[in-house]
């Protein structure tokens, strides 16, 4: 049975990961690589498509794949989405989960609520999240990640 503290555990490394890109924005070359590596050890790309609906994305809301998924987070002059401006390097200095609650079954988990990304000045973003898991040789590794703002009645459609 998947723990709630393997979630946990998931998700900390997941917002660290994405702090680290941040820092790393000014050196490239290891920007890139430890994206790619960030994507290869917390996402099942290797295993099928992943369910991926980053914040972000007006043009192409759904990123099934490892290269569009590193254009969402780090961008480029060679990002496979021309929209991305790069999320992680916006760059944020902590992230931090807000659990609504889980489903944790036996080679499965599923976490949804919101996460907050720190920026340089001490601002807080607000993200709603719903998080998938499967077990996969020991590890959690994220299947489906659906991110958006919370709904604003302000804005009009």
């Amino acid at each position: 049975m998947v723990t709630k503290e393997q979630v946990l555990e998931a998700q900390n490394k997941w917002g660290a990961g994405v702090v680290k890109i941040g820092s790393l924005k000014e050196n490239r070359p290891e920007c890139e690589g430890f994206a790619n590596e960030f994507l290869d050890k917390l996402y099942s790309f290797e295993a099928g498509p992943v369910l991926f609906k980053p914040t972000k994305c007006a043009i192409e809301q759904f990123r099934p794949t490892k290269l569009k998924a590193l254009s969402y987070f780090i961008a480029g002059e060679d990002r496979a989405c021309q929209e991305d401006k790069g999320f992680a390097i916006q760059p944020w200095t902590k992230v931090r989960f807000e659990n609504a609650d889980f489903i944790l079954e036996e080679n499965r988990a599923i976490a949804m609520g919101n996460y907050y990304f720190t920026d340089l000045d001490g601002n807080e973003a607000k993200v709603e999240y719903t998080f998938g898991y499967k077990l996969m040789d020991g590890e959690l590794k994220i299947d489906l990640h659906h991110s958006s703002f919370p709904y604003n009645p302000d804005i009009t459609a």
